[in-house]
């Protein structure tokens, strides 16, 4: 499996990469959609450069997700989501470090502002919570949908990315948008007591919506092998 984790490493690192660098250095100027599109593009990329390696996970939620719908190995989950959470704190480290070279007169986020949170100023942790469920939920759902033996061929990727910059304009004014354990993870390493604090949240709601919208994905892609039977 070296291969295989190496390359979730390699995706997830890239897409924190997206995260923290749109986040942190061009969101206070170009606003949100520069971390969404960021974002989405990372995961479009990397599913076509990788992708065929590992399956293109690259989040935990997907994992548990693919597992739930009988896509993946459940054997082979905890290694692949070690390898996730492992490749985005390394991706936060290094802008961490980045962060600390950046002119003091510059306009520029700090790793709690990128981090996923709840409560306080901004939502309560219902909000916050509801919100990564059901949009994990429905990209869970397309992931499914989109690598069926029933859709065109080579384009999932490309329905992958969209869908998740769709999700992140909808989330990041809520949570932040996380939708990915191990993006939250890595970024609240580095953004304090608040940002830990809310972490169990990003973990539980977003395996959540990722489970169910595995189940579901299942459900409404089942094969028929003889006449009306499912498998």
């Amino acid at each position: 499996m070296t291969k295989e984790l190496s390359a979730e490493f390699i995706g997830t690192f890239t897409l924190v990469t997206a995260v923290c660098g749109a986040a942190l250095f061009s969101a206070p100027s170009a606003g949100l959609v520069a971390v969404a599109f960021a974002v989405g593009l990372s995961v479009l990329a990397m599913a076509y450069a990788v992708g065929p390696i590992s399956g293109g996970h690259f989040n935990p939620a997907v994992t548990c997700g693919l597992v739930a719908a009988g896509r993946f190995d459940g054997g082979k989950a905890v290694q692949y989501i070690i390898a996730q959470v492992v490749g985005g704190v390394a991706a936060a480290a290094v802008f961490y470090v980045i962060l600390q070279g950046a002119p003091a007169a510059g306009k520029w986020n700090d790793f709690l502002a990128i981090s996923n949170t709840y409560g306080g100023s901004g939502f309560t942790m219902l909000s916050a919570g509801l919100i990564e469920i059901v949009i994990t939920a429905l990209f869970i759902l397309v992931i499914v949908s989109v690598t069926s033996p029933r859709a065109p061929a080579g384009f999932a990727p490309i329905a992958i990315g969209l869908a998740l910059t769709l999700f992140h304009l909808v989330a990041i004014p809520v949570s932040n948008a996380s939708l990915n354990p191990a993006r939250s993870t890595a970024t609240a390493l580095f953004g304090g007591s608040a940002a830990l604090g809310s972490l169990w949240l990003f973990w539980v709601a977003p395996i959540v919506g990722g489970v169910i919208g595995g189940v579901i994905g299942k459900w409404l892609h089942a094969e028929y092998v003889t006449g009306p039977t499912n498998p």
